[in-house]
């Protein structure tokens, strides 16, 4: 097969399963079986076996030799590390894009959260859009790699743990103060806000879990061992 075929292949194949470990189609802490990934994706083994490879190297999965391919679990220091890269590098990336953000998507953006959300379980993915339409305009190819990689694992974390079945936290008035200071033009204040925005969403993400410690007698497996601030 040519190497571009099967490159080609290959990124097929690690799109999919990507989308679909990100998504909890394969449920953290579940085995997949990888004739099976290959059966269900109509392809040969060789291309799904090299985005295992390639989801591996990112923490999506975990090979374990003679018993499958483990869908890496939640963890409550996930959620930790999540939200500290969050409160320190955001607020540097809104910063550094702050003077190249486009009006009219600042503007679109500000019609959008100016209306109420109808669909609560998909509701946390228009207010990741706004935060990666800022950070993709920091001008920093690495920082906007890295937090498209956070915000993979932090849908992952959304939809494990059934947060977007619940709204634990209406943010759209943070978001609307957000832009409108970016409207404006006051960046050192709309630094701010993103920080408080942030850390005020961990508080809420925190709250969370912890009622799931206090109210459920059998907490989820993927957290039961790991409802502890370390």
């Amino acid at each position: 097969m040519p190497v571009k075929a099967n490159r080609d292949l290959k990124n097929h194949a690690y799109k999919i399963l990507k989308e679909r470990l990100i998504n909890c189609i394969y449920e953290p802490g579940s085995f997949l079986n990888e004739a099976q990934l290959a059966a269900d994706l109509g392809l040969s083994r060789t291309p799904v076996r090299e985005a295992i490879n390639r989801l591996e190297s990112e923490g999506f999965v975990k090979i374990m030799p003679k018993k499958g391919i483990y869908v890496s679990d939640i963890q409550l220091s996930d959620i930790l590390q999540i939200f500290q890269a969050r409160i320190e590098i955001e607020p540097v990336a809104l910063r550094m894009a702050a003077p190249h953000l486009p009006m009219d998507e600042l503007l679109r953006f500000r019609e959008t959260f100016s209306q109420d959300f109808p669909d609560v379980k998909n509701g946390f993915r228009l207010d990741t859009a706004m935060h990666l339409f800022i950070i993709e305009y920091c001008g920093n190819r690495y920082i906007i790699d890295m937090m498209h990689n956070l915000f993979d694992n932090n849908t992952k974390v959304v939809i494990a743990s059934k947060q977007n079945l619940v709204q634990i936290h209406d943010a759209r008035v943070e978001h609307l103060d957000i832009i409108n200071t970016l409207i404006e033009k006051d960046f050192d204040k709309a630094v701010g806000l993103m920080r408080t925005h942030v850390e005020t969403c961990r508080r809420a993400a925190l709250d969370y879990f912890y009622s799931l410690e206090a109210y459920s007698a059998t907490p989820p497996a993927t957290y039961k061992n790991h409802l502890k601030i370390m």
